[in-house]
């Protein structure tokens, strides 16, 4: 006698329950986007990290889940998106606890890159769980919630950075995400669905380990540039090398069967100037706050928890920001929004180059708020350029590859900023009795009693990394305006679900 199937557990597969399971992750994830930048000083204090140091904290975990994002929605397709899911939650409480227990800079950077990967595995698997749990008329309200929690998580990671760090030590940045990831598997278990796996070709692994080693050669040769010189053998050497990566992976994308990133994507100029609208955004977003917190912490002297709540205007305002630009892309189009938003960070940055020790905190509030609307605007604007301009076969590929944009020009913003300041500062270390490795710490903001040319040289390479970050929004913005014809315009429900998709690497 043959056994009945045995029905889902009564929980299983409601569209609400999913939605809360999922967003416990999506929390954690957005939380750490911008805590670490307030930690960072604490972490170079207690732990003696050098300026590079610094900056692997934040590049190590970006590169990893830009390289991971496709490889890992690709995974849950074919293996399971709750498994993928649940295993990227329990690797990420068990990687952050492990960051803040190892106790060495070298352990913070390899489980950094770990905390990337995970987010990679559980970031694709919350919209395909919840394209697949809810129903199609109320699927767009279920990306609305996904949109806000994330908003949220990302406009409070500076805040609640500065009390944990000022309060109980920096180490509790990571540790609040453990009853988050403890809440997020138990229910995860015990409310989601698991959804069919897809039968396909083989997963790109030329394709991955080409494109992590491109990127991984450029942002280390502009960290390492400052240590090297930008002349030497090894620095140009690094750059040659991520030249060669990148043109194999091109070469290996069209010739293989399921390239990871298919090249045919980039037929439309929507799609690729889209791309270079996230780098360009994203370069400013995070090269300039990883410079701003240094600069209030150490030069200003302000605590952790004031520095995190004088940067919260930027993040704040990104809340209503997207979803106004979602609603500006659909009644003028992607292309003018994009140019505006591009535009409006251009003046914001522009105007923060007149911060010194001296100026109101105004100054500095003001172009927050607008970079904020500027990169509220960009966003939505570009995901619906990219997706909206790739053949429909491949909008889930080019929601990954707007992702990868993401996190690969805050790697390279945060890296290229930096590089920037040092340049400044090495020659006004050198031209005073203080010691070498003075450097590192005039670098990072700290101000040397007795000594102006070398705390000036600091707010001047910070001052030249922000009119840097200036021209790229004024070029690109121009870019879009001359190289992409106006897409038909869809309606503010598809481009704020383009967007989300995007951020999440859904495939």
């Amino acid at each position: 006698m043959s056994t009945p199937p045995t029905s889902p557990r009564p929980l299983q597969g409601r569209p609400g329950l999913t939605l809360i399971a999922v967003c416990f992750g999506l929390f954690i994830v957005g939380l750490d986007s911008t805590v670490v930048h307030i930690a960072n000083p604490a972490i170079q204090a207690d732990l003696g990290a050098t300026f590079g140091d610094l900056q692997w904290i934040i590049n190590s975990y970006l590169l990893a889940l830009a390289v991971c994002l496709i490889p890992a929605g690709k995974l849950g397709d074919r293996y399971g998106r709750k498994k993928l899911y649940i295993i990227g939650v329990v690797l990420f409480g068990v990687t952050s606890v492990a960051i803040g227990l190892v106790g060495s800079v070298g352990g913070v950077l390899v489980f950094r890159a770990l905390q990337g990967v995970s987010a990679a595995l559980l970031m694709p698997q919350t919209l395909a769980l919840l394209r697949a749990t809810f129903p199609r008329e109320k699927f767009g309200m279920a990306v609305g919630i996904w949109g806000g929690v994330s908003s949220v998580a990302i406009a409070g990671g500076p805040l609640v950075s500065g009390l944990l760090v000022g309060s109980v030590g920096w180490q509790w940045v990571f540790y609040l995400n453990v009853p988050f990831a403890l809440a997020g598997v138990i229910m995860a278990a015990l409310v989601i669905r698991e959804t069919e796996s897809e039968k396909g070709g083989r997963i790109d692994i030329a394709g991955v380990l080409l494109l992590a080693g491109a990127l991984f050669a450029v942002v280390f040769g502009v960290v390492q540039a400052q240590e090297w010189g930008w002349g030497s053998a090894a620095t140009i050497g690094t750059f040659v090398a991520a030249v060669v990566f990148f043109a194999l992976f091109v070469l290996v994308e069209s010739k293989v069967a399921n390239p990871l990133i298919p090249l045919s994507l980039f037929k439309s100029a929507g799609v690729s100037v889209g791309g270079l609208v996230f780098l360009a955004n994203f370069f400013a977003i995070l090269g300039v706050t990883f410079l701003l917190t240094l600069f209030l912490m150490n030069s200003l002297g302000k605590s952790t928890a004031m520095a995190g709540l004088m940067m919260l205007p930027m993040s704040a305002f990104s809340i209503p920001s997207a979803p106004l630009g979602a609603f500006l892309t659909s009644k003028i189009g992607p292309r003018k929004v994009a140019a505006l938003g591009l535009g409006l960070m251009a003046v914001g940055l522009g105007l923060l180059t007149l911060v010194t020790v001296d100026t109101s905190y105004w100054l500095m509030a003001i172009p927050f708020v607008i970079i904020a609307f500027g990169s509220g605007f960009a966003i939505p604007s570009a995901a619906d350029l990219i997706v909206g301009g790739a053949p429909v076969h491949l909008a889930g590929v080019a929601s990954g590859f707007q992702t990868t944009c993401i996190q690969v020009g805050g790697a390279i913003g945060t890296a290229v900023l930096s590089a920037i300041v040092a340049a400044k500062v090495l020659p006004a270390v050198a031209a005073t009795p203080l010691p070498a490795d003075a450097t590192e710490a005039a670098s990072s903001g700290v101000v040397f009693e007795g000594f102006p040319g070398v705390n000036g040289a600091f707010v001047d390479g910070m001052h030249a990394g922000l009119w840097v970050a200036t021209a790229l929004c004024a070029i690109v913005a121009a870019l879009v305006l001359t190289a992409v014809r106006e897409p038909k315009h869809h309606d503010t429900e598809t481009v704020y679900t383009e967007m989300v998709e995007g951020e999440a690497g859904h495939l």
